[in-house]
């Protein structure tokens, strides 16, 4: 049962940032898991490393902030599998005593081409059983997602085949650099607003 005490990080310049996935090592290079890589980058950036501590709330945590003086981030990833999202995160959102205004959930996308990103607040599930549980269980869809591209199956290959597997070779090879770009996205909509993130994440690539 979630404790009554407050964190006592919880404050105004706080962001819950969430990974969805699902735990355990066999899953962890899957297609479905490129949320909770985003939030190893985003840790490794704060010098944090991820806690089962917070057991209470059924996630992995890890906290700090990217610069001096900046926002104070909260790293979760639920130990529930995608599809219960929802009741750890609705958990955080109450320990940390953070508004979904200030939730930011990063998940795989396969209606958008691999190695792009869409950032966008609120709005439908989208067919992302992990987004549609966060909506039922916080009672709101009003909250930010850093939506990374991975991609339609090739052929006939079933949809959810095609996420609980691995990336392709060619595919770790670009991953870093998608991974790191997820994560400018969560830092930038931060301090800047999800429209500066936008504008710089949504822009059309340079002519040749």
């Amino acid at each position: 049962m979630l404790q009554a005490r407050r964190s006592t990080v919880a404050g105004d310049d706080l962001w819950l940032v969430v990974g969805l996935g699902n735990p355990g090592p066999e899953y962890a290079g899957n297609r479905h898991n490129v949320g909770q890589m985003v939030l190893d980058e985003l840790a490794s950036r704060l010098s944090a490393s991820f806690s089962s501590g917070a057991g209470r709330v059924n996630a992995r945590v890890a906290t700090g902030r990217a610069t001096p003086g900046g926002p104070r981030f909260v790293l979760a990833k639920p130990n529930s599998y995608m599809n219960n999202s929802g009741g750890p995160v609705a958990a955080l959102l109450s320990y940390y005593d953070a508004s979904p205004s200030h939730l930011i959930v990063v998940h795989d996308e396969l209606d958008i081409p691999f190695d792009t990103l869409r950032l966008k607040f609120g709005g439908g599930h989208g067919g992302h059983n992990g987004i549609r549980d966060i909506a039922a269980a916080t009672g709101t869809s009003d909250f930010a997602r850093v939506r990374v591209g991975i991609g339609r199956p090739p052929g006939r290959q079933s949809a959810a085949d095609f996420v609980l597997r691995d990336f392709t070779p060619t595919e770790r090879a670009a991953l870093p650099n998608l991974l790191a770009d997820a994560a400018d996205a969560v830092e930038l909509i931060a301090t800047d607003g999800l429209t500066a993130a936008q504008q710089r994440f949504h822009a059309p690539p340079p002519s040749a």
